[in-house]
């Protein structure tokens, strides 16, 4: 059947009313053939059906089977070898990475989002989720239906944390094998395109975590189709790497490339988050994330999308634009702002958060300038870190002071409230929040969960017990963790219990209502008021007042300016204050719009600033001061 026009590369697609179409790359390889084995069309005079492929330029093989159609279970065999082995590119695993693959046709699902535009960069509040713990059940559907009231506490975008599917009965995702399969465990491939059209219905943007620096340990075929889809020339923390820049790189890069884009072409998102983007190695004329950023927003024709790069050496280049040298993405996680957070937060400097001070001028710098280290030397790595982000926008920093791995490195998997005082808890959410960056929220965090979030996996026995060594291993660089009885304590990742704590309760929104209110507040008044929502758009300035408080100055159009005071520390009676920042607008007065310590959060009152004669800052809080023509003591709800 020629001129069959196909929407990837590889894999199997159905072709309507005809039948489907098979393809994979297999180098190195003189056979190949189908074994339909189970569903639609799969058997011939009761015995499965096996068809060999035919073979085609630069190691690729194809075949037209009209018996074949959505349902049918198959698998591969090469050089007639008795193994038989799921697609590369399957667009599902009933029964996990060592099954059948099943043919789908993405064409059945009837979507509703026809006037969905998708989303940008500016104004986004970001939730990331793990489906497997974020409801009881633990699915696709599930989760869905819980999504309007996430757009109703003010989030605008769902991080997925990655769903490829992978061995076992739990893990985090980031050891997935089949790459353009959601696993099983969350339902099926239909039920996700129904979460995101749920998502859209609701005004909800939703991205996918994807992991292209490596593939998991357990269900791996990739090498048995072709040993250049891995290159050992270089090495990560997970072994050989992914060859993108040599012998054969041509189809590994399609590969990916191809992965992108299917992403948002077959389940409507609205981009990505590419894990580890400093363990991407490519030295081509072309980094590979230069054609997965253009793929998918190829792929998302007139919507609009946002692409995040996971950068632990904060490297600007990626999310710099293709006219300036970079690779066009939208956006970095900036894991200065959560370690200079934490220190304030926990009152530990250990491992790598042993070059923050939790001192007011990092979290002015942060507001200012996104990274705090731009090329200064960082002891804890023993050489400089970071780059410089003139030019760039606040957006384009998403901060935050938890996620999926900071919780879980605490130890216990505790979150922030846990190991801090309430008090400072509310300021630092406030600051947050408030800060011209884009805010990332942790499942759970917007109501204080009382479950730990824990790393856990379920991979083969000895890969498991390898992966709980590793985790020892990476959390020894905390003293305190090092330490043989704290080791003893430190949950166990293959166990289903260590799984089952992780998954929230939903019914602690009302119990911790406070927090609750505390994040639907500031997502309001982020959302609402201009001067937050412009995101440092007209200036912002900032200055240390004392030890531990500081001042955030935003500037508004005509002296509508907004001024953020934060105090982690105790009362302070600032007098007398020649700090210009201070100063309201010409013939106005500052009014308190929002205060960290209202009771409506659990905090002890509105204190009454003396601002005619001087500056009176309570203890643990954040206070947003608008300019008005007389003193007001409210709220502003």
């Amino acid at each position: 059947m020629d001129g069959i026009s196909r929407r990837l590369p590889i894999g199997a697609e159905v072709i309507k009313d005809q039948g489907v179409h098979f393809r994979l790359w297999a180098d190195r390889h003189t056979k190949a053939e189908i074994v339909l084995e189970g569903g639609p069309g799969s058997f011939r005079a009761g015995r499965p059906i096996s068809v060999e492929m035919k073979a085609e330029d630069r190691g690729y093989f194809s075949i037209f089977l009209p018996e074949a159609e959505d349902g049918t279970l198959y698998r591969i065999r090469l050089d007639r070898d008795e193994l038989l082995l799921p697609d590369p590119a399957s667009r599902f695993q009933p029964e996990g990475p060592h099954g059948p693959s099943r043919v789908v046709d993405p064409s059945h699902y009837a979507w509703a989002d026809s006037d969905w535009r998708g989303i940008a960069l500016p104004n986004q509040v970001i939730y990331e989720m793990h489906i497997g713990t974020f409801t009881r059940e633990g699915t696709f559907r599930a989760a869905a239906s819980e999504l309007p009231e996430l757009a109703s506490q003010g989030i605008t975008v769902i991080e997925m944390m990655p769903v490829a599917d992978f061995p076992g009965r739990y893990g985090w995702g980031y050891d997935g094998v089949d790459l353009f399969a959601p696993t099983r465990l969350y339902g099926e491939p239909d039920d996700f395109r129904y979460f995101v059209d749920t998502a859209h219905s609701v005004g909800l943007g939703v991205i996918l975590d994807v992991v292209f620096n490596h593939v998991g340990p357990d269900g791996n075929y990739l090498g048995s189709f072709s040993q250049s889809y891995f290159t050992a020339r270089r090495k990560s923390q997970w072994g050989n790497t992914v060859n993108f820049d040599g012998p054969q790189a041509a189809a590994v890069r399609e590969f990916f490339i191809a992965n992108a884009g299917y992403w948002i072409d077959e389940f409507h998102l609205d981009g990505l988050r590419i894990d580890s983007v400093e363990n991407i190695f490519d030295d081509s004329f072309e980094h590979i994330l230069i054609p997965v950023t253009k793929r998918i927003r190829e792929a998302a024709g007139k919507r609009r999308t946002l692409i995040i790069a996971e950068n632990e050496s904060q490297q600007v280049r990626f999310i710099k634009p293709y006219s300036k040298g970079g690779y066009g993405m939208d956006a970095v996680w900036n894991d200065d702002f959560h370690h200079s957070a934490m220190v304030v937060l926990s009152g530990h400097k250990e491992a790598y958060y042993t070059d923050y001070s939790g001192k007011p001028q990092e979290f002015i710098s942060a507001a200012k300038r996104g990274f705090l280290y731009q090329g200064q030397y960082y002891t804890w790595q023993t050489a400089p870190r970071g780059t410089p982000t003139l030019g760039l926008p606040p957006a384009a920093f998403v901060t935050f002071i938890q996620n999926h791995d900071q919780i879980a490195n605490s130890g216990y998997g505790r979150r922030a409230h846990q190991i801090t005082s309430p008090g400072l808890l509310r300021a630092m959410t406030a600051l947050m929040l408030l800060s011209p960056g884009t805010p990332m929220i942790f499942q759970g965090q917007e109501f204080a969960a009382s479950t730990p979030f824990f790393y856990f996996s379920d991979l083969a026995p000895e890969i498991s017990r390898r992966a709980q060594q590793d985790r020892l291993s990476f959390l020894a660089q905390f003293p305190s963790l090092a330490q043989i009885e704290m080791r003893e304590r430190i949950a166990d990742a293959t166990a289903p219990e260590t799984f089952e704590r992780s998954k929230l309760d939903f019914r602690e929104r009302m119990t911790n209502r406070d927090i609750y209110a505390l994040h639907r507040d500031l997502l309001r008044l982020r959302r609402e008021d201009p001067v937050f929502r412009a995101q440092g758009a007209n200036g912002l300035d900032g200055a240390v007042l004392s030890d531990e408080a500081f001042l955030l100055r935003f500037f508004g159009e005509d002296g509508d300016d907004r001024l953020v005071s934060v105090n982690f520390g105790s009362d302070l009676d600032l007098s007398p204050a020649p700090e210009p920042l201070l100063a309201p607008p010409p013939d106005r007065r500052w009014k308190i719009l929002w205060n960290s310590e209202d009771v409506l959060y659990g905090g002890l009152g509105t204190p009454i600033f003396h601002l005619e004669e001087k500056w009176k800052i309570p203890a643990r809080s954040t206070i947003v001061l608008a300019p008005g023509m007389v003193n007001e003591y409210r709220n502003g709800r």
